[in-house]
């Protein structure tokens, strides 16, 4: 199975600039032969807390129609980042869209404490199916915790999805950790950053793929939107450049 992790500069609670560049990113990926692809946290608004509660979302809304189109046309899975409105709150939401199936909705679980004044937190672990593959979503600062991903492996997750919004000190944390992760629970780990402004940070790229030993198969730069594309069969990691212009 291939699957895609788009590193991706998403503009400042522009939800319909973002949206048409995710419809292009899908397509490029689709032309690689993925079936999967993953987007930073929050990619559809950027990661902008003190937007949050303006651009927010249901994951039925009429607007994200046109990326379920292109999934079910395509055949292709996408995961992508948005601020969800629930009973309890905003949640950091991540949206999954399948291919002729109903949307899966996940929200992170666990946050950070500068996260808590704008958004509630996700009560529900998730594992869905693409392919031949189990998968576990996770949504930054709580794909750190090496429980989060012991406990989707639990729930039979085969690969750790990994969707964040971090700094350059973040990004070198993450890629000490998720090699340990994937070494200490025998799963691949592909994982999504953003690059350029968001919030009162820069992101920081490094997005990456390992393997189930924790080998390094491919990351791309700090600076460059670009792809990612995993092929689990062949244990073979690419970077791609993004031709969004």
């Amino acid at each position: 199975m291939k699957l895609c992790a788009v590193q991706l500069a998403s503009r400042k609670g522009d939800l319909a600039g973002n949206l048409g560049r995710h419809l292009r990113c899908i397509e490029q990926a689709a032309a690689l032969g993925a079936e999967l692809v993953v987007f930073p946290e929050l990619s559809l608004t950027g990661y902008e807390p003190t937007l949050a509660r303006q651009v927010a979302l249901p994951v039925t809304s009429a607007r994200l129609q046109p990326l379920q189109a292109l999934c079910d046309q395509l055949a292709i899975s996408a995961a992508v980042g948005m601020p969800l409105p629930t009973a309890e709150g905003i949640r950091i939401g991540m949206p999954i869209l399948r291919p002729g199936l109903p949307p899966l909705t996940y929200a992170k679980q666990r946050l950070h404490d500068d996260e808590r004044p704008f958004f509630t937190p996700g009560d529900q672990p998730l594992v869905f199916d693409s392919g031949a593959l189990q998968i576990a979503p996770a949504i930054c600062y709580e794909s750190m915790f090496i429980e989060h991903a012991a406990q989707a492996q639990g729930l039979g997750a085969e690969l750790y999805l990994v969707s964040v919004a971090k700094t350059a000190r973040g990004i070198r944390e993450g890629h000490e950790h998720y090699p340990e992760v994937a070494r200490t629970l025998g799963i691949p780990v592909l994982l999504a950053n953003c690059v350029g402004p968001a919030d009162n940070f820069i992101g920081a790229g490094g997005s990456a793929a390992w393997d189930n030993q924790g080998n390094l198969l491919a990351a791309l730069d700090d600076k460059a939107e670009g792809l990612i594309l995993l092929d689990t069969a062949s244990n073979i990691a690419l970077g791609v450049p993004l031709g969004l212009n």
